[in-house]
């Protein structure tokens, strides 16, 4: 298991990354509009424990299990996202239930269609090595790195929240910049 890590709420020292990390909008939507050939590839979706930094934010119990979700967010075969989801099960078996058939579908299609549904500030972190994202996130580089700047924020549907913390990969900074 690894250590806590520290996500932050303040924005200084993003460099050419702020523009993407501190949208409020729909990634997929904002992704979808520099690329013609936008899709989702689903990595990962099975019960498991949720990373040591995300068991607070959820207010779950250290061993409690929760759905996680991976997937990718690419343009053509270029990956530019590796999001990572996290929905406890009590939200799964409530609101959040159909975010279990998801597939390849957008997430984001479905978080940012429904009015209900309430988005809490976002965080921001450079993930190193060290960090199982960006573990996971490495796998799908283009040239290696030391660092990935990641952000998450907690989304909440009749009280019950989930988890999304997207990993953005450098070759997203070869997208134009949006409006």
């Amino acid at each position: 298991m690894m250590n806590i890590h520290r996500w932050r709420q303040a924005t200084l020292g993003m460099g050419p990354w702020r523009h993407w990390l501190t949208d409020h909008g729909s990634l997929t939507r904002r992704l979808q509009a520099h690329c013609r050939t936008f899709r989702v590839e689903r990595l990962r979706q099975s019960v498991g424990q949720p990373y040591l930094d995300e068991v607070a934010p959820l207010k779950l119990a250290r061993q409690q299990h929760a759905l996680i979700r991976e997937v990718l967010l690419l343009c053509g075969d270029t990956p530019l996202v590796f999001a990572h989801t996290v929905v406890p099960l009590d939200g799964l078996r409530g609101p959040w239930q159909p975010l279990g058939g998801l597939g390849n579908h957008s997430l984001g299609a479905t978080l940012f269609a429904n009015p209900r549904i309430a988005r809490f500030p976002l965080e921001y972190s450079q993930l190193n090595r060290r960090h199982a994202l960006f573990r996971a996130a490495a796998g799908f580089l283009d040239q290696p790195t030391d660092k990935l700047w990641a952000r998450r924020s907690l989304f909440a549907l009749d009280l019950e929240p989930i988890q999304v913390t997207e990993v953005f990969l450098p070759s997203v900074l070869h997208l134009a910049k949006s409006p």
